[in-house]
């Protein structure tokens, strides 16, 4: 419970003026559906964070528990310092247009997601827990969470988040469960 727990509020805290949130809003903007791009997040994300998992979970078996600890610790304040630089969004092509809202949503979220610091924390959390069912469960949750409000209220609600705020507070999230992540790798390591 305690995987599934801190991946959706890790996740969620995160994503907040994210690239893929400012791409929801975007979307919602231009299509004006918003249940087929929220079935094209959870589609791409599951997806995505299901790989991303795979891969935390098939690392975390090669690692010592104090390595693992530590090497999750230092990617998580990495994560940190990550956070509190604001993500922008470049135009797409016009061919995204043509496309449904579902199917652009899906391809356009799961490039969004490679390489993406939610998609880099899911492989940590992956490791450190090695519970891929209940991490991916809620880092999908956690970016579903972060995203439906967007999709449904838009520009109105955008433009009311304090995201500076809430940048501070997903890298204050992110540098405590390093700190604890590193802890723990000391206290194996003695």
């Amino acid at each position: 419970m305690e995987s599934f727990l801190v991946s959706i509020s890790t996740v969620a805290l995160a994503e907040m003026g994210d690239r893929t949130q400012l791409l929801a809003l975007m979307l919602a903007a231009r299509f004006r559906k918003p249940w087929p791009i929220l079935a094209g997040v959870l589609c791409a994300t599951l997806a995505n964070h299901a790989v991303a998992g795979l891969i935390g979970v098939r690392l975390g078996h090669y690692l010592t528990p104090a390595l693992l600890d530590g090497v999750v610790g230092v990617s998580m304040i990495g994560m940190a310092l990550w956070t509190l630089k604001p993500d922008t969004l470049e135009e797409d092509s016009p061919g995204v247009r043509r496309t449904s809202a579902f199917a652009a949503t899906t391809i356009a979220f799961f490039i969004a997601e490679i390489g993406d610091k939610t998609q880099i924390a899911t492989v940590a959390l992956a490791a450190a827990y090695s519970n891929l069912t209940a991490v991916v469960a809620g880092t999908t949750t956690g970016m579903l969470l972060a995203n439906a409000p967007v999709v449904f209220l838009g520009q109105a609600f955008a433009q009311r988040l304090p995201l500076k705020a809430l940048h501070y507070v997903a890298s204050a999230l992110f540098l405590i469960l390093g700190t604890v992540f590193i802890i723990r790798a000391v206290r194996y390591g003695t």
